[in-house]
């Protein structure tokens, strides 16, 4: 039942996405009418000796800043960690760059509150891929300690149409360019990916579900092994999880994972597991 409920918001998302009149740079879509995560955005915290670095979700397309990040952003908080979270890129659908650009943003603005050196960052979906743009081209390398992606877009889907299409892809690049920007062999992702996937001293978890209906094949979100690398699929540890696309910010076997990648030095450890 979550996989097809899953499927059923991504589609009817997309439907509504392309169902307005295009705009430059995206379909105008809906702001976030729905306020805060559960704990996040609390400009007062301060990051403890503890938990130094504040942590900053990014939602995926078609998201914003709470959607489907209550369970997670609660888990942090109460782990000790400050959470804050953003709304970007007409939720997402627009040009990933910019998008980028608006992370680097309020980086910045956690780092003046707070006080911290450096945040981690925890993205769902784009919001784990996109967050290596900033790291990879906008000197977010310095400022970021670790990545988690959820179901990251790393190296793009196969569900998403073909944006070299001459029949399609003018009317997906239109409507919502970063869905035509994670599509696998895009021209966004092969500059992202080349030479290096994870580049300076940051540290870079991935956990995905074999039931990704968005992100196909589900392998596709890994990223490059090396040091400060850890690829995790959460039903080789929980194999009765069947949390998919939609709701693996929900899953508690991948918040175990979360919290164990930014409660140590380095990645997620490959040996955890979690409480299933």
């Amino acid at each position: 039942m979550r996989r097809a409920l899953g499927a059923l918001s991504v589609l009817l998302l997309a439907v509504l996405g392309l169902a307005a009149p295009a705009a430059a740079g995206g379909v105008p879509l809906p702001t976030n009418p729905f306020g805060e995560p559960t704990g996040a955005n609390d400009w007062s915290c301060r990051p403890s000796a503890e938990r130094p670095e504040p942590v900053v979700i990014v939602h995926g397309t078609f998201g914003d800043r709470k959607s489907l990040l209550d369970d997670l952003s609660s888990a942090m908080v109460d782990d000790g960690f400050c959470v804050f979270s953003l709304d970007y890129g007409n939720r997402a659908t627009g040009d990933i760059a910019a998008s980028a650009e608006q992370l680097k943003a309020f980086v910045t603005k956690v780092l003046s509150a707070t006080g911290a050196a450096k945040v981690s960052m925890v993205g769902h979906s784009q919001g784990g891929m996109m967050p290596r743009y900033y790291i990879k081209f906008l000197g977010g390398a310095a400022y970021v300690d670790d990545l988690v992606g959820l179901s990251p877009s790393n190296h793009g889907t196969t569900v998403v149409g073909d944006p070299s299409n001459p029949l399609t892809g003018p009317l997906l690049g239109a409507t919502c360019p970063a869905c035509a920007q994670q599509a696998a062999g895009s021209a966004f992702l092969t500059r992202l990916n080349a030479d290096d996937e994870t580049p300076g001293d940051v540290s870079y978890t991935q956990i995905t579900t074999k039931y990704d209906e968005v992100v196909v094949p589900y392998t596709s979100a890994y990223l490059a092994a090396g040091p400060q690398t850890t690829n995790v699929t959460i039903q080789d540890s929980c194999p009765t999880d069947t949390a998919e696309h939609v709701f693996i910010p929900m899953s508690r076997t991948a918040i175990a994972w979360v919290l164990n990648a930014l409660e140590r030095p380095g990645p997620a450890d490959p040996s955890f597991r979690p409480t299933c």
